[in-house]
């Protein structure tokens, strides 16, 4: 099974740069880059296009909006370090999909495939898999239905993906803190009171 990294920080945190230094240490020039973006507008084609010019030319890159497990496992290259930036836009694309107003047991169950796909995919290959994502649960209540769907669904994605994660990291400020060396168990939270 490959090791699984997951990045989580807030808007211009730096958990993308944070990643893709992490990834380059690791791989080096193998590493294959999986972007989940979609270029919906000037403004969001114009954000792909500066994190193209970011990062080293010599990645593989694979666009997937969606089915990223399954478009991992079917990349040809076998690079030893995939980095998936970003589970944000993934789970926002997931629940898109699931149509104009979807029901939060349709939501969690088209992301429930998505994510078991994911881990499904890291399990079947070796090396690392760096997973970039947003912190969004420690802002105020959204005020709409979809935003509150979105927030919550992301949040629990998150901890399934830090679960299963070797290391997980939150970016503040720039600044890189471990987590997942402080991640206790509730028993172990207990019996140290």
């Amino acid at each position: 099974m490959a090791a699984i990294v997951l990045v989580l920080g807030g808007v211009r945190s730096g958990k993308s740069r944070f990643a893709q230094q992490l990834a380059e240490r690791l791989g080096g020039t193998e590493v294959l880059f999986v972007a989940t973006a979609e270029a919906g507008d000037e403004e969001m084609r114009q954000r792909i296009a500066t994190h193209r010019r970011d990062r080293p030319a010599a990645w593989g890159v694979l666009e997937a909006a969606r089915h990223v497990g399954q478009a991992i496992r079917e990349a040809e290259a076998p690079q030893p370090v995939v980095l998936l930036d970003c589970l944000t836009l993934l789970v926002s694309n997931v629940l898109l999909a699931a149509g104009d107003e979807p029901t939060l047991a349709a939501a969690q169950e088209s992301l429930d495939a998505e994510i078991a796909s994911l881990l499904e995919a890291c399990r079947q290959r070796a090396g690392t898999v760096i997973i970039v994502s947003g912190e969004v649960g420690s802002g105020i209540v959204p005020e709409n239905r979809l935003a509150r769907l979105f927030r919550d669904l992301l949040g629990w994605a998150n901890q399934r993906i830090a679960a299963e994660a070797k290391a997980t990291y939150l970016l503040v400020a720039g600044l890189p803190i471990e987590l997942k060396s402080l991640a206790v168990s509730i028993d172990d939270a207990v019996d140290r009171l």
